[in-house]
């Protein structure tokens, strides 16, 4: 169950009056080496973002079709992309950064992970000029959109999305919402500043204060039309997902690969992942499948 501050916080940020405006973060690609390492390292197997990489990785498998040629905007150092990569292995996977520091980094796990199936691209989210036309199957981004420097960026991006996707396509574009209060974003990024290096906890907070509103990310997507939607979190748009209306199943060998990703999480984590499952669920965006549901007793 959810702790007392954090109901608190979500309360406090449902009632609360007005908008905060959007503070861009202080650097737009995370070009310094150590705020590269520290993101990188909460994302390992038994860092503090693993649950929400499994999570995101079945949400996203649900837009992807065997064969596809998918595209990953923002991949960063790869820690998502390699578990999605896994989950869909007939699946081509073309992880697009801006910043060189981080696909160094994600040229590193794909090496460890083994992940034969991702190629990595320099550019911005906006400006895919190495991407043809409906070029894609499918196209995904993982806490991401938050980088980009304001909300015409956003647009862009999102029209680079419509462009690059064949008709009928896959989406699943997944952020932060930006919260009406900074003492909330100051709570979410600090509540487990224990257990995370100092260096990841500014860039959350950061990353908070940068996030688009849920209106501004409703609008950004608009001009992919009917066949996508937009989902939160519950109560707050903490979280706010973009997918397609058309989704399927995952399937056998996706479920497998996600069983065997929640297996190597730790108790705290799965804790987190059921969480955070919950979290979008009762938001009306239920997880696509739940990989603790055949463990039993090793739940």
């Amino acid at each position: 169950m959810p702790s007392p501050a954090l109901l608190l916080n979500l309360f406090l940020d449902l009632v609360a009056r007005g908008e905060q405006p959007r503070v861009p973060e202080p650097a737009l690609v995370m070009d310094d080496a150590g705020a590269a390492e520290a993101f990188m390292r909460a994302g390992r197997e038994d860092g503090i973002l693993a649950h929400t990489y499994v999570y995101h990785a079945i949400q996203a498998s649900t837009v992807i079709l065997p064969g596809a040629t998918v595209v990953d905007l923002g991949c960063g150092p790869a820690n998502q992309l390699v578990q999605v990569a896994r989950l869909n292995p007939d699946a081509h996977f073309i992880g697009v950064d801006a910043s060189a520091e981080m696909l160094t980094l994600a040229a590193d796990t794909l090496a460890r992970c083994g992940a034969a199936n991702v190629e990595l691209r320099q550019a911005k989210m906006e400006s895919l000029a190495g991407i043809t036309d409906a070029g894609a199957d499918a196209v995904i981004s993982t806490m991401s959109l938050h980088h980009l420097a304001d909300t015409a960026a956003l647009a862009a991006t999102l029209g680079e999305v419509k462009r690059i996707l064949k008709p009928g396509g896959g989406v699943y574009l997944v952020d932060f919402g930006r919260l009406r209060r900074e003492a909330g974003q100051r709570f979410f990024a600090t509540e487990r500043a224990a257990l995370q290096p100092e260096l990841f906890t500014a860039d959350y907070y950061n990353s908070l204060r940068a996030a688009f509103s849920l209106a501004e990310l409703r609008g950004a997507a608009a001009v992919l039309g009917d066949a996508v939607q937009v989902k939160r979190t519950f109560l707050v748009p903490f979280l706010v997902a973009i997918r397609s209306r058309h989704h399927h199943a995952l399937r056998a060998e996706g479920r497998a690969a996600a069983r065997a990703l929640y297996r190597a999480l730790s108790s705290r984590q799965r804790y987190d992942l059921r969480d955070l499952a919950r979290f979008f669920g009762h938001g009306g965006f239920p997880l696509a499948y739940r990989p603790w549901s055949l463990l039993g007793s090793a739940v």
